[in-house]
């Protein structure tokens, strides 16, 4: 195996001590089926496209101890253990639990949350976790801030590194930021989910908070591949056969955003999943992306987005102006 890697620029996350790059590999679909899971996979193509985004220099790796109820982490731990490059940098998350017979909960409680993190720490096989972030608020407040105090108490006892937060709102990083520092926030962010560019990203900005965007290329919608006959073919286990995006008549609307990507792509030799993903990157607030892949070859095919920026023009063009 070729472990040289090429140097990608990178960006400080928050004001955390880590330097990453623009795009990050997402582990979501590598945990295989579960209630919200994107239906089967083979874990040598998961191992597989874990190596190949290391040698194409991404240095993190983002997982959470839901995916496939603890399967993802385990891949992570099994595709690193067999790497013998540089270690990148690996995140994970907490808050979804689940019971012996699979079935999904969500808890912030103090005592949940420790013993998550000492669950994750043995199934990525590893000391200390490089991020660890709550994966979504409680409808509680009082329960969002309790999990959130435990993870400070955490990153103290040197358990967890940096702690972060995912699908938070600008007033819950408000009330988590006044009991510890939040390094990062991870939000949905694409061309057909924006909502977070009123209030949650000047938040971040003003707070020098990292934003890690999930679902760039909107779980695969954006890609270029997605057609009218893959997505009412989706298997019945993949959550993505419920989400109306790729459903009428949302479907038609999005179809017709990724023929503008795939236009302003073709200029430049990228697909629209790449040119996707750039538009993400485009605001400085935005730290990274996170990018799932289910095989090599689908690695290969998103790299090019990695250190591509988007002019002005392109990006009125993209966006209908």
């Amino acid at each position: 195996m070729n472990t040289s890697t090429p140097q990608l620029s990178k960006k400080r996350l928050g004001t955390s001590d880590l330097f990453i790059t623009a795009i990050g590999f997402g582990s979501w679909a590598v945990g295989g089926p579960w209630q919200f899971g994107w239906s089967s996979q083979n874990d040598g193509d998961s191992i597989a496209a874990i190596h190949r985004a290391l040698e194409l220099g991404i240095n993190w790796i983002d997982t959470a101890a839901i995916y496939g109820l603890g399967h993802s982490e385990e891949v992570v731990a099994k595709a690193l253990a067999e790497w013998s490059g540089d270690r990148p940098y690996v995140f994970t998350k907490c808050g979804m639990i689940w019971d012996k017979d699979g079935k999904v909960d969500y808890s912030l409680k103090a005592a949940s949350i420790r013993q998550e993190c000492e669950n994750s720490l043995r199934r990525l096989k590893t000391e200390t976790i490089d991020l660890y972030q709550i994966h979504w608020p409680a409808d509680d407040l009082a329960e969002t801030l309790e999990g959130w105090t435990e993870l400070a108490k955490l990153q103290k006892e040197g358990k967890v590194r940096w702690i972060g937060a995912s699908n938070f709102s600008a007033e819950e990083l408000r009330q988590a930021q006044a009991v510890a520092d939040v390094t990062s926030l991870q939000p949905p962010y694409s061309l057909i989910k924006r909502d977070i560019e009123k209030d949650v990203l000047p938040f971040c900005e003003s707070e020098n908070i990292g934003v890690i965007a999930y679902s760039p290329m909107a779980s695969g919608l954006l890609t270029g591949a997605m057609t009218r006959e893959r997505a009412a073919s989706l298997p019945e286990d993949d959550w993505r056969k419920r989400n109306p995006a790729f459903q009428e008549p949302q479907l038609s609307v999005n179809l017709a955003l990724v023929e503008r990507l795939r236009q302003v792509g073709a200029r430049r030799k990228l697909t629209p999943g790449q040119v996707a993903i750039a538009w993400t990157l485009r605001k400085p607030v935005v730290t990274g992306a996170i990018v799932g892949a289910r095989n090599a070859r689908q690695v290969e095919e998103i790299m090019g987005a990695s250190d591509f920026r988007l002019s002005e023009v392109e990006i009125a063009e993209i966006e209908g102006a």
